[in-house]
């Protein structure tokens, strides 16, 4: 999934207290989607400490972690916690794009790419605009680049050249025409028949494995209250808010979202009750097993094909994805071709 390349608001996970702003990685950043796990890690904070060294140039684990962040953006809701199943999957991806990213800075710079001054005074006002106060502001400066704007601005021209290759090497030959995009669904009719399926958030309450009576009793005791909170909202966003706080779930990171599932997706004691919600309704508890969960109908979505109307622009957005990701994946082949990348 595209990320633009470019300065916005995020948040710096430099020191315990996160800061409000950022440079932000100029690299397209996967939303991680919850995998069956048993615990929560945190990330270490960084100490500046060397990571890996790409045609000389060292990086450390200051930018190794904004690009976890960038992969895993919910950590930021969770103070700093990701998933132990997927921790090395996402260090591993952080360090491909890290690298990616500096091995397109080197090519900007070797091909004598610049930024106009009034290019860099631009980009550079709109950076400070994120702060709240020049406290916040300075706080960056002191925390990332040892006070000195220099080092910023350095930082900010070097987002703004790879921002410039990939934009000339990736975006601007990934568009897609309405023809092509046409062509596309008359060609693969089978992609846009639909299964039946329910768009629903969860809130589940899990009792450890092979739990005692008491633990039993406790579970059920959890999954009652949780009932009665989760009866009490009114609005996606409620449950969803409920859901992060109560839930033991992994989708709990997503707001207890797991968008449309198919019905041969559902534990059938799930569908059963789905069948009897209207979109908004909220289900009582539901036991699986030992567990037990409370699920909010957001959307039925009944089986048949999705005419072009409706689906051209996602279908679209799609395509130029894909080949965004195709032209990206050549281009990193081609500069790491020759490179030399040591992980330190």
């Amino acid at each position: 999934m595209k990320r633009q390349s470019s300065i916005i608001i995020a948040i710096l996970f430099a020191a315990a207290l996160p800061l409000p702003a950022q440079l932000v990685a100029s690299h397209a950043s996967t939303t991680a989607t919850p995998q069956p796990l048993t615990a929560n890690v945190t990330l270490p904070q960084p100490a500046g400490k060397p990571v890996v060294r790409v045609n000389g140039a060292v990086l450390t684990d200051r930018d190794l972690l904004r690009e976890m962040y960038a992969i895993f953006p919910y950590a930021r809701q969770h103070n700093g916690g990701v998933p132990k199943a997927m921790e090395e999957d996402i260090r591993r991806g952080a360090m491909k794009m890290m690298e990616f990213e500096e091995l397109v800075y080197q090519e900007a710079v070797r091909r004598q790419l610049t930024v106009s001054p009034a290019r860099m005074q631009k980009a550079e006002s709109d950076f400070r605009k994120q702060f709240r106060s020049p406290d916040q502001y300075q706080a960056l400066l002191n925390d990332e680049f040892h006070g000195s704007r220099t080092l910023l601005r350095a930082k900010i021209r070097r987002s703004l050249l790879i921002e410039d290759v990939l934009k000339s090497d990736v975006e601007n030959k990934a568009t897609v025409s309405l023809a092509e995009t046409k062509a596309y669904y008359d060609k693969n009719p089978e992609q846009f028949r639909i299964a039946e399926s329910y768009a629903l958030q969860t809130i589940s309450v899990m009792p450890p494995a092979n739990a005692s009576p008491a633990q039993l009793k406790e579970a059920r005791k959890r999954a009652d209250d949780a009932l009665h909170q989760a009866t009490s909202t009114k609005t996606y966003e409620d449950f969803g808010v409920l859901a992060e706080k109560i839930s033991d779930d992994d989708w709990r990171v997503m707001m207890g979202d797991h968008k449309a599932v198919t019905v041969d997706q559902l534990p059938p004691a799930v569908l059963k009750a789905l069948q009897a919600l209207q979109p908004g309704q909220i289900s009582g508890l539901i036991q699986v097993d030992q567990s037990y969960t409370i699920v909010r109908l957001n959307q039925h979505i009944p089986a048949g094909e999705q005419p072009f109307v409706t689906v051209k622009d996602a279908l679209r957005q799609r395509l130029q994805r894909t080949k965004t990701d195709q032209l990206r994946a050549t281009l990193d082949q081609k500069l790491r071709k020759d490179a030399r990348i040591e992980e330190l």
